[in-house]
């Protein structure tokens, strides 16, 4: 006997699928995930160093280590901003992602638990 999951669909209808079948659709999401983790992780990395140019060039221009003008006021300000927004921005969408994935991995350990393993006999084996 086969055990089937229901899942929700886009229109609130529930379908049954086969646990297999809903731990391969888990796998896929959980790359996904992964990938998605990976770009923000990137541009966060982005934003730190957009933070750490704005700040350098600030404190640059106000201690006379550069010429400090109204361009490069400008050019930090935007740098320390920018960075400030990509951050924060990417923060989120990394902590949205992480939480999907959890509960994405949790579902499919779930449903691996639910099915019912067999074992495979030896007897078949080549000498």
């Amino acid at each position: 006997m086969r055990a089937y999951v229901a899942a929700m669909g886009e229109g609130d209808e529930a379908e049954y699928l086969d646990p297999r079948d809903e731990i391969a659709r888990l796998e896929v999401q959980i790359e996904q995930l992964g990938e998605k983790l990976e770009s923000t992780r990137k541009f966060i990395v982005a934003a730190r160093v957009a933070l750490v140019l704005g700040g350098v060039l600030l404190f640059g221009g106000l201690f006379g280590v550069m010429r400090f003008d109204a361009t490069m006021l400008a050019a930090s300000m935007a740098a320390i901003l920018g960075g400030i927004v990509l951050l924060g921005s990417n923060n989120s969408t990394a902590n949205e992602a992480r939480m999907q994935l959890a509960a994405a991995e949790a579902r499919r350990a779930g449903l691996i638990g639910a099915i019912e393993l067999r074992l495979v006999d030896e007897r078949g084996r080549l000498h």
